[in-house]
């Protein structure tokens, strides 16, 4: 994509200086932009682990003295923002000793002042020192450890939008996309690649088993082999590269569907390679029809070894489009899958056969809900 008016969360289709389109990926809602509180303790978190955790055992000090002295002032429960402090902040073995320390000065304050005492603020803190702990052993089992764990997070997800930018394309032609998280989260199982060389463009839309945090590591992961195997082999031996590298990876949830999109720009004869996915849509202008690419086969990557893609080919005549999407749009709990992929092609007669539609109008056409990833790419000849 040109490098003017960039910004992978806005979603919005731009035209470059040609009079190409390209496309900006959405993965979640929030936005670049970091609050001072993020910084501040970023910056605390960035220094040595010991002199975070002595001015954290002071603060505790100094709030157990102030409730002590003043319970009216200094309640109990207090003590839990040291904790959730801590918990940003401190790597593992730090912050066990800091929950100890805080569950002592707890218990020291409530028997140093019994008749300001109730069993509810204790028990609070107790239950608030149990779930720092079980939340810093998880962070530190994925090697997540502070303030910088967090920022890596950040880091995994911004680069999950820059791989999926679309190139530009010559006049006469447009394409977009969209990729929304589940429930707005900041990692998306779904994800796309796409290259361009001269006239020729391919676009591979991949869809992770799993979602949250641990599919979007795997989506990563899976989008940096995928990069570099586009372009690299001939489309017939893309996906079924694509498989050997999942089945060597060996993961606990190490399936992924696929389709792979590879078009002639200059003559709009396209193939289609479709890996376990939901399958394309093609929409012929010239007859309003909406053609289904539903060839047999083609079994989901990372199952079995020797796997080959279902393929179909076509030419894409003016005014013609190629609708790619993931099953978030057309999967629903007491909905058949055909029911689903009927509705998505109403929407996309309604929105890209009636109108020079975008990716994002496909999208809210079909209302699908947020229980799971979703992710449409809209190719169309003008």
């Amino acid at each position: 994509m040109n490098s003017e008016r960039e910004d992978g969360r806005r979603g919005r289709a731009l035209r470059s200086p040609s009079g190409a389109y390209a496309a900006e990926v959405v993965t979640s809602p929030v936005d670049g932009r970091r609050g001072w509180v993020w910084r501040v303790l970023s910056g605390w978190a960035a220094g040595p682990q010991p002199r975070t955790f002595a001015v954290l055992v002071v603060l505790s000090g100094l709030y157990a003295l102030g409730a002590i002295r003043a319970s009216s002032w200094f309640a109990l429960s207090g003590f839990i923002l040291l904790l959730l402090v801590g918990a940003f902040v401190l790597r593992w073995r730090y912050l066990v000793g800091l929950v100890v320390l805080v569950a002592v000065l707890a218990a020291v304050s409530a028997s140093a002042r019994p008749s300001a005492a109730t069993p509810g603020p204790l028990l609070v803190v107790a239950l608030a020192c149990g779930a720092v702990l079980v939340f810093g052993r998880e962070r530190d089992r994925l090697g997540l450890q502070g303030a910088p764990g967090a920022l890596m997070l950040v880091d995994l997800r911004d680069r999950l939008a820059v791989g999926g930018r679309l190139p530009a394309l010559p006049v006469g032609w447009q394409v977009d996309a969209v990729v929304r998280s589940a429930h707005h989260a900041g990692f998306s199982g779904d994800f796309l690649v796409a290259r361009r060389a001269g006239t020729d463009i391919e676009i591979v839309l991949v869809d992770v088993s799993g979602k949250g945090q641990a599919a979007g590591v795997r989506a990563l992961q899976l989008q940096g082999a995928l990069s570099g195997l586009l372009g690299a082999l001939p489309f017939e031996g893309f996906l079924p590269a694509a498989n050997t590298y999942l089945l060597e990876q060996d993961w606990d949830e190490g399936f992924a569907t696929a389709v792979h999109l590879a078009v002639d720009l200059s003559t709009g004869a396209f193939r289609v390679g479709v890996a376990g996915h939901p399958p394309p849509a093609v929409l012929h202008a010239g007859s309003g029809r909406i053609e289904v690419l539903d060839a047999v086969g083609g079994v989901a990557l990372g199952v079995v070894g020797g796997m080959q893609p279902a393929v179909t080919t076509g030419v894409l005549a003016s005014g013609d489009a190629v609708v790619l999407y993931t099953d978030g749009l057309v999967e629903a709990p007491g909905r058949d899958v055909d029911q689903g992929i009927d509705r998505l092609l109403g929407v996309v007669e309604a929105v890209v056969a009636a109108r020079p539609g975008s990716a994002h109008e496909v999208l809210a056409g079909v209302r699908a809900g947020e229980d799971d990833d979703r992710a449409v790419v809209v190719l169309r000849r003008r």
